[in-house]
């Protein structure tokens, strides 16, 4: 008797949970938003939450849904979390940046037990504002002047790898642009020597390689559960990485004030806001009264982890992108590498700053990169406050997610006439002015745009330039070259490592 009423017990709940589910999923319906057909449990993400598709994809797709159905927005469920997808260019505008106030955060997970979490790209509100007015200075074009000098050192620690990659007549672009990119970050942030294109087995590798592992169930959790419980629980954004940045920020810290060292990077910089309040062009970073922009321990540690994550990924994913596409057509990867040595020539044999700005080809064809593989494919963001939507009469109550579908706006042919054709020539002057300004955005838009924009595009430019410049790239012969991409990523990564023919030009 007990088991049976146990039974009906466990069908009564699970009744209610159906019931509870059908409701939740019919949230977009009874507040006047186009739905798909969401599954109990996945919602409409199914494939990505199996590990099928990579996230961008999954919301590319539903753009391209809503806009064959010519709606300027529709809604879907990530598992039972009701995500809302602007596809109007004129809407995704107004919200990063006429009515940014109502769609300031992010969305991201972050609690003050998780250090790493508190980052600049996740926190919300006023602790980004605050943050950010800290750390804006740090990006200036005169601290990337600074910079420069350094992210220089390491790109020329490439020629002896080119090099052998020649004599052996294949490169893996996809690891060493990683490397690279791991090695001029480790030096800008951390002010280190990583050498990772000698030792790729190095501990930071090994920890970048960490961070890009997939994790569909933490995706899941973290999407589902609420913000507040998962902190109390122990859950961690970044599980397993918190003690190694800890260590590797504080020793560097104390190392450089023991010994009064001074180097043209962002741990340096980070170091003045922490002692000094505001930064200063005299190396000095000993401590004053002054409070107006102090950073403390924890914070400095969250941003190196960031701009370290963020910079190598970023960097090294749009470099072996762009490496693939030009090696498909070597008209173009001939023009870029005669604008490369134009520049190398004008400056006795090296690039200065001003010169990466005569970069004009090289820049199109990372823009181009950019729009065909963006690395962060899809933007988050959440409503802070009730919004009426323009033109219509649907409210997006406070609280609710938003997902900006970064590449399906960039492989819409609308915008962007045959999206797969790579053209860099979409990015000349003439051609920007014929399309709507925020069809394009791989590094976001408005008060949130990427801080360290400018220092990936760089960083990209010097690495582009020294490997055009040595080396000659083709397809290795029975090479696939249509690229498939990891499932449940968050950034967009290609699915097997990028290898190229290489001789000497």
């Amino acid at each position: 008797m007990d088991f049976l009423l146990l039974l009906v017990l466990l069908g009564v709940v699970f009744l209610l949970l159906l019931l509870l589910a059908k409701r939740n999923y019919s949230y977009w319906e009874r507040n006047g938003v186009t739905q798909l057909n969401p599954e109990l449990f996945y919602g409409d993400l199914r494939d990505m939450l199996s590990g099928h598709v990579p996230m961008g994809s999954a919301f590319a797709n539903f753009y391209n849904i809503f806009k064959q159905k010519n709606l300027p927005f529709g809604g879907v469920y990530w598992a039972f979390t009701p995500m809302f997808i602007p596809v109007d260019v004129q809407l995704i505008k107004a919200m990063l940046v006429k009515d940014f106030a109502y769609f300031q955060d992010r969305g991201s997970y972050h609690h003050e037990n998780d250090i790493l979490s508190q980052n600049l790209f996740r926190l919300p509100g006023e602790q980004w504002r605050n943050l950010r007015q800290k750390l804006s200075p740090t990006f200036t074009s005169s601290r990337m002047r600074m910079m420069f000098e350094t992210m220089q050192e390491k790109i020329q620690q490439l020629d002896p790898i080119l090099d052998r990659c020649i004599q052996k007549g294949e490169i893996n672009v996809t690891d060493v642009s990683a490397c690279l990119t791991t090695d001029v970050i480790a030096s800008c942030a951390f002010g280190i020597e990583c050498n990772s294109l000698q030792d790729p087995d190095c501990q930071l590798r090994q920890q970048a390689k960490r961070i890009s592992i997939p994790m569909p169930l933490k995706q899941w959790v973290e999407n589902t559960v609420p913000r507040k419980l998962l902190g109390y629980t122990g859950f961690k954004a970044f599980p397993g990485q918190e003690a190694f940045f800890r260590k590797l920020v504080l020793d560097t810290m104390a190392y450089r004030e023991k010994n009064v060292i001074y180097r043209k990077d962002f741990m340096h910089l980070l170091l003045q806001l922490r002692n000094k309040g505001e930064l200063t062009d005299d190396g000095n970073f000993s401590k004053n009264q002054s409070q107006k922009g102090i950073l403390t321990d924890d914070e400095i540690i969250a941003q190196c982890f960031i701009f370290f994550t963020a910079g190598f990924d970023t960097s090294s994913s749009t470099m072996a992108f762009a490496m693939h596409e030009l090696a498909l057509q070597p008209d173009l990867q001939d023009r870029v590498r005669d604008e490369v040595l134009q520049v190398f020539n004008k400056y006795d044999g090296n690039i200065t700053y001003l010169g990466t700005q005569e970069l004009v080809l090289t820049g199109r064809v990372i823009a181009e990169t950019l729009r065909k593989y963006p690395v962060l494919a899809n933007i988050p963001r959440i409503c802070t406050k009730d919004y009426k939507i323009p033109n219509s009469n649907v409210v997006l109550k406070k609280g609710t997610q938003i997902q900006l579908p970064v590449w399906g706006l960039h492989m819409d042919p609308e915008y962007f006439p045959d999206p797969h054709k790579f053209d860099p020539d979409r990015f000349s002057e003439e051609a920007k002015a014929t399309r709507p300004e925020f069809a394009y955005f791989p590094f976001g838009e408005g008060p949130r745009i990427c801080i360290g924009a400018r220092f990936a595009q760089i960083e990209a430019k010097l690495g582009l330039a020294a490997l055009l410049r040595k080396g000659k790239f083709s397809v290795l012969p029975g090479k696939n070259t249509t690229l498939k991409f990891k499932p449940s990523m968050v950034l967009l990564h290609a699915t097997e490592e990028i290898r190229l023919k290489v001789e000497k030009r």
